[in-house]
């Protein structure tokens, strides 16, 4: 077995990244369906690593030192760029909208679980392949597979978390038309001002001024450092208690409570487009080591029970999305 260090590891990242862009780029499949380059990249290595042990029975083994860190930073910029004024200026909508997606993740882990007993799986599998991954995609998938593995010995939580995000993202472009074409068909024409006399919002031409430059990368990443100290700190205080929270939920909280802190004190406002360059960077990251280092021929006997609650899902939410969030979001 060969083993890569932290450097190595980090190398193997970039370069699976790198990989993963220009296979988007070079194949129209995985542009139509919008598949992220660290997934692209990550699973053809999975596959190429799953053939080297089928063949030769050689591994590589990697160091994920840096996997948690790049997963934490993820969520706090989540936290740091969640604006509570403008969420308040969303009004009823919003209320409706939140109900609605409240109500999905409750069906998709309620089919899910269901589905794992009556499979006889282990429902954890139930909940890793219902919200967890349909809605929260592969980063929350990730975060909540290290909590199943740690406390729970779900050893192929991570597989199974990446597998039911991929299945998730192509099945939701491959629904995704069908659906709006039944509900565009057979849905009155609304009456109303055309959207091409429309004017622009300050919204749709936002105004740049801003630059991205050193100091503000630097305060960006001291609140990010900021976010994983505190959030490190508030998870171990609760650890054990009736509040015990997994570190990513603590450490997105005081990203949330910091960023609107700061804001409603006036003593600095988040550069919200630095906090996403920084987030996207530490997503791409996570999902490449996360994904690379994939054991495909531990999940083998799981397929088949796996894709049969991802067909159910997936039957379920096109349902929904015609017959309660059209309706009331549409």
């Amino acid at each position: 077995m060969f083993h890569l260090d932290t450097y190595g590891t980090l190398v193997a990242a970039t370069l699976v990244l790198l990989l993963g862009g220009k296979c988007v780029r070079s194949i129209p499949l995985l542009r139509k369906y919008t598949i992220p380059a660290p997934v692209a990249g990550g699973l053809l290595v999975a596959v190429l690593l799953l053939v080297l042990k089928k063949t030769v029975n050689w591994e590589i083994g990697f160091d994920m030192s840096l996997k948690d860190p790049l997963m934490l930073a993820f969520f706090a910029t989540i936290g740091l760029n969640a604006n509570l004024a403008r969420l308040r200026a969303g009004g009823k909508a919003l209320v409706v909208f939140l109900f609605v997606v409240l109500g999905l993740l409750l069906v998709q882990n309620a089919i899910g679980i269901g589905m794992a007993k009556m499979l006889g799986l282990d429902p954890l599998m139930g909940l890793i392949a219902g919200s967890i991954t349909l809605s929260g995609g592969h980063g929350t998938g990730a975060a909540w597979s290290k909590v199943f593995i740690e406390r729970y010995g779900f050893e192929n939580a991570t597989e199974v978390a990446m597998a039911c995000a991929t299945f998730g993202l192509v099945l939701g472009g491959l629904i995704g038309g069908p659906v709006a074409r039944y509900l565009v068909k057979h849905s009155s024409t609304p009456e109303g001002t055309p959207d091409d006399s429309v004017q622009p919002s300050g919204f749709e031409k936002p105004e740049s001024g801003r630059l991205i430059t050193s100091l503000v990368m630097v305060e960006t990443i001291a609140m990010i450092a900021i976010c994983l100290s505190l959030g490190n700190f508030i998870a171990g205080l609760l650890n054990g208690t009736a509040f015990e929270l997994p570190t990513f939920v603590c450490v997105l909280f005081v990203g949330v409570i910091l960023s609107n802190t700061l804001s409603a004190t006036g003593f600095y406002q988040v550069f919200e487009r630095a906090v996403s360059v920084l987030g996207n960077v530490s997503l791409s990251l996570f999902l490449a080591m996360a994904l690379m280092s994939l054991r495909l021929w531990e999940l083998a006997s799981l397929a088949l029970p796996m894709l049969a609650i991802l067909a159910v899902q997936t039957l379920v939410m096109a349902l929904y999305a015609i017959f309660v969030t059209y309706p009331r979001d549409g």
